[in-house]
């Protein structure tokens, strides 16, 4: 691994822990103007100073995030379907990685579809990213998204997340589940979780606490942080889980506080 990657991924995972609070904000690739996320700058503005990478579209990026910010991007590169069509993630490349170069990114993030029909598409369509991202020292996040026929077993998130290692990704974002160490275990290269769709704050962080317990590096949450009742308090409270070795009860005791 060169310089440039070694410097990349040191800005989106911290080498003081080795964690991140991620923030994602690329709903709207395939959901639209998500409850939350109807104006993105209004949004995530005040979340900004706690978050250690921001995850997004380019068209969001460009629309709505000060240029002159330094949290690093992770910028979503895949996509091509929407929440009504036919085959829902069925993703292809739809940003080059020119296109990201320019806009000074620290990674990208590709959905991956393990399991589903066109499985293969997404794969092979991911590898061909890592190929021309590895060419400029740019990580690739693998999304290792999941139908709605799929199950969230450590088995089957074991299998997707081993196979993006397998074909190069550089990071791992998936959902938790129990006995998430053995998905851990079994994947050579640094996992953080989903947060999913909305849950209580007091489950979305016990949820935290227990993904960093077996050994995630970190959790790349969107929902469960702009759609909270006070998503300062709760970036606040995850950031605490992840970076400041915070209980799920303290850190709750932290969001109610605020």
């Amino acid at each position: 691994m060169d310089w440039g990657m070694k410097n990349r991924i040191s800005k989106i995972i911290k080498p003081k822990d080795g964690k991140t609070v991620m923030l994602a904000v690329d709903h709207g690739y395939f959901m639209g103007p998500t409850t939350g996320l109807e104006n993105i700058k209004k949004t995530v503005d005040p979340l900004l100073r706690y978050a250690d990478t921001l995850m997004l579209t380019r068209g969001a990026l460009r629309n709505y995030i000060d240029p002159s910010t330094n949290v690093p991007i992770v910028l979503r590169v895949s996509g091509g379907t929407s929440i009504v069509g036919p085959e829902l993630l069925h993703e292809g490349t739809t940003v080059s990685i020119e296109d990201a170069i320019r806009l000074n990114v620290s990674g990208v993030a590709y959905s991956i579809m393990v399991g589903a029909k066109f499985e293969r598409n997404t794969i092979i369509g991911m590898t061909e990213y890592i190929d021309e991202a590895e060419m400029y020292g740019i990580p690739v996040l693998a999304v290792t998204a999941v139908g709605r026929e799929m199950t969230k077993d450590v088995k089957y998130l074991s299998l997707a997340s081993r196979l993006a290692a397998e074909v190069g990704a550089h990071i791992v974002k998936t959902y938790f589940c129990p006995n998430f160490e053995k998905v851990v275990d079994t994947c050579p290269v640094p996992i953080v979780i989903a947060g999913g769709k909305k849950q209580p704050e007091k489950e979305a962080l016990q949820m935290a606490y227990d993904a960093i317990h077996a050994g995630a590096c970190g959790v790349d949450m969107g929902r469960n942080i702009f759609q909270s009742t006070n998503p300062v308090a709760m970036i606040q409270a995850v950031n605490a889980v992840v970076h400041k070795k915070y209980t799920a009860k303290e850190a709750y005791e932290l969001f109610n506080s605020k």
